[in-house]
């Protein structure tokens, strides 16, 4: 029997090369592996997009068309949309009676996001809702609800699948064994920084190239790419491991190609133009099958349908298991 893997992703935009190489590219090549459920996770989507349900709702959409076109096969990975699964908000609930406040507060992943929200927008932290702060325990429900075995992460989810865990054994101490205490996969990917040599890549930062951006908007963000400072004139040698586009060279580039634009960066024979064009090719050719395949969904929409009503049928089964067990364990299955 395969193994129980849970994943997912909030609709909140399409995906950049950082969803690609930090975890899409993983997912694809595990597929095989597992008894796979991915959660386009809209309802926690909703936590800090609550007042724009629209763009919720169009990238749900959107974002399966990308997971689709980057390789994950439907046949193998069901794809299942949060909301659909009652089953995940009544285990919230239950959930939150076993954590407490301040424990959610000292979280070092929230407490990050936290931090973020404060120097992007200004204010002092009053404005963070009941439900952000909690999203570690729907979270939480995402993973037992299925009850998933194993769960891939990063290192800065490290601590939210801690939670998870302790959230199972307190649950499993005080009403029996019941639940399965998920266990990491980590990612060995590092994160991909942004065009600006931000370490993060994101949408808020405009910093990221998309898998659905076209050849101009890619040329447009690569011409803007972060080099090397000290390098003024073209025949300035320069130190490529400071620069975004050798860095982005790196993702997309064939490894004998690697050694050359490495070797005439520093002995100042490459200017920066020329590299960023070279890139923007390289960069073109690369997202040309993803774009190809995503075609396909982007004109037959009801294809895209088909999928999310299969796999979220296939995890509402899987849930209602789970719940008739909890409802056992609570005493109030009536």
């Amino acid at each position: 029997m395969k193994k129980t893997i849970l994943t997912g992703l909030r609709p909140t935009g399409n995906l950049h090369l950082g969803h690609y190489f930090g975890a899409g590219k993983t997912w694809r090549d595990i597929q095989d592996d597992y008894d796979f459920y991915l959660e386009i996770a809209d309802v926690q989507a909703l936590t800090d997009n609550f007042n724009n349900p629209e763009k919720v709702r169009i990238n749900v959409y959107e974002i399966t068309k990308d997971l689709l076109a980057i390789g994950l096969d439907p046949e193998k990975v069901h794809f299942f949309i949060q909301s659909k699964i009652p089953e995940i908000a009544e285990l919230t609930v239950f959930y939150s009676n076993l954590v407490t406040v301040s424990r959610l507060q000292r979280n070092p992943t929230v407490k990050t996001e936290i931090a973020q929200k404060k120097e992007l927008f200004g204010n002092d932290g009053e404005s963070i809702t009941y439900g952000f702060l909690g999203y570690p325990v729907s979270q939480a429900a995402d993973i037992t609800a299925f009850q998933g075995e194993v769960v891939p992460v990063g290192e800065d989810q490290l601590p939210l699948l801690e939670q998870c865990r302790e959230i199972v054994r307190k649950f499993n101490s005080i009403y029996g064994e019941t639940l399965i205490e998920p266990q990491q996969l980590l990612s060995t990917s590092p994160r991909v920084k942004g065009l600006d040599g931000n370490d993060k890549m994101g949408k808020s930062l405009g910093n990221a190239i998309y898998l659905v951006d076209d050849e101009e908007t890619i040329q447009k963000k690569i011409m803007g790419a972060v080099t090397d400072p000290s390098k003024i004139k073209k025949d300035d040698p320069a130190n490529p491991d400071i620069c975004m586009v050798y860095y982005y060279h790196k993702l997309v580039n064939q490894e004998e190609n690697l050694k050359t634009i490495c070797q005439e960066c520093k002995n100042g024979s490459r200017g920066c133009v020329q590299c960023k064009r070279e890139l923007i090719e390289k960069m073109n050719e690369f997202l040309k099958p993803i774009q190809e395949k995503r075609k396909f969904y982007e004109e037959h929409p009801e294809e895209v349908n088909r999928i999310l009503e299969k796999g979220t049928r296939d995890a509402k089964v899987k849930a209602e298991e789970t719940m008739k067990k909890v409802r056992n364990a609570l005493r109030i299955d009536y």
